[in-house]
């Protein structure tokens, strides 16, 4: 006999076994058990349904055909056309419960179970679903709903900036056992009405005032304005600021403008009449003999002070004798409204005002040079040094806090004064100072100064203009100081990845003939410029047409690039018979190397090529 043949003779005799095993080996199934399957596997109900829920519980396809009296192959249609086995284990799962639950809706008279049985099916159910919607989204509010309620209430706010009395206490502390005697010396007189300072370089005035300013807004909750020739320059107060506070309290302040928690709030300001308007507090202006209009800017500044609980402070260190600061410093400024019987006289000698010492204009002045602030026990100076490093006239401006006298200057700060930008504003639609590559892809020149004996090396990164006739945008600077060749020519090799790099001019006088040969190498087009009368004389005068047509901007904070600039002066050539332009020591050994850097990147535009309405590097066509 066939085994189809015995199967349906099996079927007829009532003895069909839809198991796999026989009867002898498989034991009976409890009662319970068999309730449960004869409400799956109801007649009653579509087959194909049935024949589903079977097979995903382990049925094979034979006996599931056996036990609801269908053909075996419509049992594996059904199988093939449903896609019983590609279902998930939840869909298995949620397949089951559903038929189930209608079986249970579905009967007439339902006992107590059966509506116990419904309610857990359809909690089953509504979690099965939650677990559908966490698999789409991942949100684990959409597996456990009481996360939603347990952040449904009300959300309190970190305290932002949390500086205390107990944190005032550990900062001022820290800020008074800091100073040397000359900055006790401006603390003692923090509470003077206006304060001007004329200072040496890097004697820590920025640093200082940052945090005088920090201790006042907690101690008095004003607020705190700090001017600067520049936003970037203005944020260097704000670094201080963050850094003693996480120095001291190992706390980051947030913002900016920095708010504390009794509502002080520090300002970080360009000098920019039309945003310093609108602010009330003590100001700060640093640098104040390096900005642009001063005069203006002043009467804009010292109105966010109006108030008699306000403080002024000005530090800087000294520029021009033909600054528009200069009358303010030296009380010209008070004179012009008065009668000439009633004009001041201020004593403005070091030896005056090495103190301090209010004048009859009600204003506390003083000035610190690099001497007094060593004498102050300022350890940080080696003036044997730096008298080798600068000639006299830079040691007299820089370190002892004399003006220049720029009636014959090069290259006079007026002129220098055209070029400002607040770099941040003026040029935040293409240059991220930043970012990995703060001008994309766009095309730059470098210049480059190497250092000579004792001084420093100059490098400026220039940014051609868009257009023939444009601008030049003096991008980054940069000095390096007791680099060996390959140092120097690392830096170069750095920026050649920061940047698009286009051209690289470098003076080959003397040691920069060994930093050419190394760029040489990772960068084949170098220009090597060997100084003479000539050269210098055509990278003068091509800076200065750039600048007077002003096609030159920087930002307003380079104070160091304008220095360089103003230290170049003209000279007689050892023969007598040509001028020619040096800064510093001797022709040999020049000193003004930020601003040689810029005047080797500017040649690569001739100096005829804003008359020809062009940049040099366009096509010519000749006629025969």
């Amino acid at each position: 006999m066939t085994a189809t043949k015995d199967r349906r003779a099996r079927v007829r005799s009532g003895q069909h076994n839809p198991f796999p095993i026989a009867n002898t080996q498989q034991p009976d199934a409890p009662a319970q058990e068999l309730d449960v399957l004869r409400a799956l596997t109801d007649r009653s109900q579509d087959k194909r349904r049935s024949a589903r829920a079977l097979y995903w519980m382990g049925w094979r396809v034979t006996h599931i055909a056996e036990h609801l009296e269908v053909p075996r192959t419509t049992v594996h249609e059904w199988k093939k056309a449903d896609a019983w086995e590609q279902a998930t284990a939840v869909q298995r799962v949620e397949g089951t419960l559903e038929m189930r639950l209608c079986t249970l809706i579905n009967k007439d008279s339902k006992t107590g179970g059966d509506f116990k049985e419904i309610d857990l099916l359809g909690r089953q159910i509504e979690r099965l679903a939650r677990v559908q919607r966490y698999e789409k989204t991942g949100k684990e509010a959409d597996l456990n709903p009481n996360i939603l309620e347990r952040n449904a209430g009300p959300k309190r706010q970190p305290e932002r900036n949390p500086l205390g009395e107990a944190a005032l206490e550990k900062l001022k502390a820290a800020f008074i056992d800091s100073l040397f005697k000359y900055q006790l010396t401006w603390w003692q007189n923090s509470q003077e009405r206006t304060r001007v300072i004329l200072k040496s370089r890097q004697i820590g005035a920025t640093w200082y005032f940052a945090r005088e300013a920090l201790i006042d807004a907690l101690e008095t909750g004003r607020n705190q304005i700090f001017l600067s020739a520049s936003r970037a320059q203005a944020q260097i107060f704000r670094q201080y600021i963050v850094a003693f506070v996480q120095e001291v309290l190992d706390i980051e302040l947030k913002g900016d403008p920095i708010v504390l928690p009794n509502g002080a709030t520090l300002y970080f300001l360009g000098t920019n009449a039309r945003t310093a308007q609108g602010y009330h507090g003590n100001f700060y202006f640093d640098e104040f003999f390096w900005t642009h209009r001063f005069e203006e800017l002043n009467k804009v500044a010292s109105g966010m002070a109006m108030h008699k609980h306000w403080r002024k402070t000005y530090f800087s260190t000294p520029s021009s004798l033909q600054h528009q600061a200069y009358a303010f410093w030296s009380g010209a400024r008070i004179n012009r409204k008065r009668a000439k019987a009633d004009r001041i006289e201020l004593n403005l000698t070091h030896d005056w005002l090495a103190g301090g010492f209010t004048g009859e204009d009600k204003i506390w002045r003083q000035i610190v040079t690099v001497l007094d602030a060593v004498a102050g026990g300022c350890d940080l100076f080696d003036l044997d040094e730096l008298r080798f490093e600068y000639s006299d006239e830079e040691w007299d401006n820089l370190l002892m806090c004399g003006f220049v006298d720029e009636s014959f200057a090069v290259f006079p700060l007026s002129m220098l004064m055209g070029c400002h930008v607040d770099s941040w504003d003026a040029w935040a639609h293409d240059f991220k100072p930043f970012a990995l590559r703060p001008y994309g892809r766009k095309p730059v020149w470098i210049g480059y100064d190497p250092s000579h004996t004792g001084d420093a090396a100059g490098l400026v990164v220039l940014a051609p203009p868009d257009a023939p006739g444009g601008k030049f945008r003096v991008l980054e600077r940069l000095q390096f100081k007791g680099a060996d060749f390959e140092g120097q020519a690392e830096q170069i090799r750095k920026l050649t990845e920061k940047y698009n790099v286009q051209h690289i001019c470098i003076d080959t006088t003397g040691l920069g003939q060994g930093v050419y040969q190394i760029v040489k190498k990772f960068f084949p087009s170098v220009k090597a410029l060997q100084y003479s009368v000539e050269v210098k004389t055509r990278l003068v005068l091509k800076a200065q047409s750039v600048m007077r047509a002003g096609r030159l901007e920087f930002d307003a904070g380079d104070v160091d690039l304008q220095r360089s600039f103003m230290a170049i002066k003209r000279e007689m050539t050892a023969s007598g018979r040509n001028v020619t332009y040096a800064g510093g020591r001797s022709e040999e050994a020049g000193h003004s190397d930020l601003a040689w850097a810029c005047m080797n990147a500017l040649d690569n535009e001739p100096l005829e090529a804003v008359a020809l309405g062009g940049n040099g590097g366009g096509a010519t066509m000749e006629f025969y």
